[in-house]
């Protein structure tokens, strides 16, 4: 399974070059969100797929999976897609594209780690300590640099900034949902692979069939009130996921709270699309497009590391409660403890009696329930954030 799922909008480079062919004519409102559709569509189905093949294909089915496809996609641009590029920018930002990786990948990795190792260990420290560093440099080498990576001057506009923190808190609750929703239907509601990947049709498909309305929503009653409402709908989306337990049937449980979610999202995704675009010029779309892709991708990102590290805190925690009233033996604990970043995955001691083995796995399942429930719930914390975001921040007649 892949970290973190990039969910409809996540790829808006096409779009950026969509956007330059089409605006001197200007007037099409059909057509950007047929794109829009086109990219949800894709997107979307990427999560079913992969839950349903991945078991299939073993340990690591990204690459043999996502090899083809690059394939196609750089033989299709090469031939049908024209370079776009802005005069008078003729270099790479190399030096804001090392330190932004660096600072990144520092985050990242003492994030994820610190779940295992603890906060003290010199290598969560260090690549923490590290990120930061580098974060600041890439900040002082953007504003420096002649042809910037990231123009910081972008972020002068209010609905500009205001669309990217929309879109990193909205994009980090949707990454850690699309990362424990399989988790949690495989591992504890006993769903096959490919139920599990299906379980996410009802959001696919609101989304695709919505999009086209979604994206008359700006010129119909402006930006601000849909990114309002948006993330106000997958707030409480999130928060009828955060009140199911194990069991009980799909369409009383799950499905009710992936509609809902799903509907958020399509009232969202192209509204802030055309915002991100707009806020900047014309000879600029790209580089906002770019930059809100890239905040995207890290917000997914960030939101396993850090929400991933609350989820194992929460189930370690439940776990470890529970096994406090059974007379287990010191090795048996210990064969648990160091299984408990595997989540419901973990495998009870085969040592045990029967009854004792059960009843753990029960608890098991159960703490995982709880660790999903609690993130679920910071999940429409961030959705709230997000909507927080555009009523402060974005103007309505962007």
């Amino acid at each position: 399974m892949k970290p973190a799922f990039q969910v409809s909008r996540q790829n808006p480079g096409p779009i950026r070059d969509f956007a330059e062919a089409h605006t001197p004519r200007g007037n099409d409102e059909t057509a950007k969100p047929r794109c829009w559709c086109q990219a949800v569509l894709r997107s979307s189905v990427q999560v079913s797929t992969k839950t349903a093949v991945a078991p299939r294909l073993g340990r690591g089915p990204d690459l043999p999976l996502n090899l083809p496809l690059a394939a196609a996609v750089i033989a299709i641009s090469l031939r049908h897609i024209p370079e776009s590029s802005s005069p008078g920018l003729s270099r790479g930002d190399w030096p804001g594209a090392l330190f932004a990786a660096l600072g990144l990948g520092g985050l990242v990795t003492g994030l994820i780690e610190s779940a295992s190792l603890g906060w003290a260990h010199p290598l969560v420290f260090g690549s923490l300590v590290g990120g930061v560093v580098s974060l600041i440099v890439f900040m002082r080498v953007e504003a420096s640099s002649v042809a910037p990576m990231v123009p910081l001057n972008l972020f002068a506009s209010a609905t500009f900034s205001g669309a990217n923190l929309l879109t990193l808190f909205l994009y980090s609750a949707i990454g850690i949902f699309f990362f424990l929703f399989p988790l949690n239907l495989i591992q504890v509601q006993r769903y096959s692979a490919t139920s599990a990947g299906a379980a996410a049709l009802p959001f696919i498909l609101l989304m695709f069939i919505l999009s086209r309305w979604s994206g008359g929503l700006v010129k119909r009653c402006g930006p601000r009130r849909p990114l309002l409402i948006g993330p106000l709908i997958a707030a409480s989306g999130f928060v009828l996921l955060a009140i199911t337990s194990a069991g009980g049937s799909y369409w009383k449980t799950f499905f009710p709270s992936v509609l809902v979610l799903g509907l958020g999202m399509a009232v969202t995704v192209a509204p802030l699309t055309t915002v991100v675009m707009s806020s900047a010029g014309q000879d600029r779309v790209g580089t906002a497009s770019g930059i809100n892709n890239a905040v995207a991708r890290v917000a997914g990102v960030l939101a396993i590391a850090v929400l991933g590290t609350v989820m194992v805190t929460a189930f370690e925690y439940r776990l470890n409660h529970q096994l406090a009233s059974l007379p287990l033996s010191h090795n048996v604990l210990h064969e648990i403890k160091v299984q408990e970043i595997r989540l419901a995955a973990l495998e009870v001691p085969a040592n045990l009696d029967t009854t004792t083995r059960l009843t753990i796995g029960k608890w098991v399942r159960e703490a995982f329930v709880f660790g999903f429930q609690l993130v679920m719930l910071m999940c429409a914390a961030l959705s709230l954030f997000s909507a927080t975001s555009a009523w402060w921040l974005i103007s309505n007649s962007s």
